[in-house]
């Protein structure tokens, strides 16, 4: 028979019994609170307005708010000196993968390809590929990253976007704000206009003649087949952001 003095000990029976009722109350208690906290928030975010479709279009209106402050935040964090971490060629993929055709999925004439570069002076640059590739080219091997969560080391070469902007001549028009191949990242040093992947002619499934490659974004911002690059004080299109997706994507 046990003693009824010694259960009233501190660390004996029904006194630890005691204890451990109370923390699992106290535990169970907490994560029910917790979980209904999180089911209102998500029920609350699943019901809240769509935001109007503009430049960016498809995100709930409070999401959009918390991707345009996190933006705002990373704008101001970053900066030219923020680099992204390179490879030797020997570790770059031997097959790139192509993620989609959107960009690249259109006929193309590369014998009549032009990048029409518009200027503020409203003249239009026409400028040929033999052109791009005339200038010092420059090789990037990077983790290429993806909003789905792959990622993979990949081998790019052309000329820096910098490099380009000297030679033509762009420097006013990049004073602006935005630069119209809708992305804000592209006086960014590792910023190349690709015309070569692993050493070989850009093929057409990655954006043949030309795509950017800015490796401080993820892959959505590295666009395929560039056609025109216009420079402006306000946010250019992007097919991306018009599907809900984060403008800035920044890494």
């Amino acid at each position: 028979m046990s003693n009824p003095k010694e259960d009233k000990k501190p660390g004996t029976g029904a006194s630890v019994q005691k204890q451990i009722n109370r923390r699992n109350f106290i535990s169970f208690g907490t994560f029910a609170v917790l979980g209904t906290a999180a089911f209102g928030g998500w029920k609350s975010l699943y019901h809240s307005t769509i935001e109007t479709t503009g430049i960016t279009g498809g995100a709930h209106k409070p999401l959009r708010r918390a991707l345009n402050k996190s933006e705002l935040f990373f704008r101001n964090f970053f900066s030219n000196n923020h680099l992204v971490k390179t490879y030797p060629k020997s570790m770059a993929a031997k097959k790139v993968r192509q993620n989609t055709n959107i960009g690249s999925d259109s006929k193309l004439d590369a014998d009549n390809w032009r990048l029409q570069v518009k200027k503020l002076s409203g003249e239009v640059l026409l400028i040929t590929i033999d052109q791009i590739k005339a200038l010092p080219k420059t090789d990037l091997v990077f983790d290429f990253k993806c909003v789905e969560g792959w990622d993979q080391i990949q081998h790019w070469g052309g000329v820096r976007f910098v490099d380009f902007v000297e030679h033509f001549g762009l420097q006013p028009e990049t004073k602006l704000n935005y630069v119209g191949m809708e992305t804000d990242s592209a006086m960014h040093p590792q910023t190349i206009l690709a015309y070569e992947v692993n050493d070989m002619p850009l093929p057409v499934g990655h954006g043949a003649p030309l795509r950017l490659i800015i490796p401080v974004k993820y892959g959505i911002k590295n666009l395929k087949r560039i056609g025109s690059i216009n420079f402006s004080n306000h946010r250019p299109h992007d097919y991306w952001a018009e599907q809900g997706y984060d403008y800035y994507s920044g890494l």
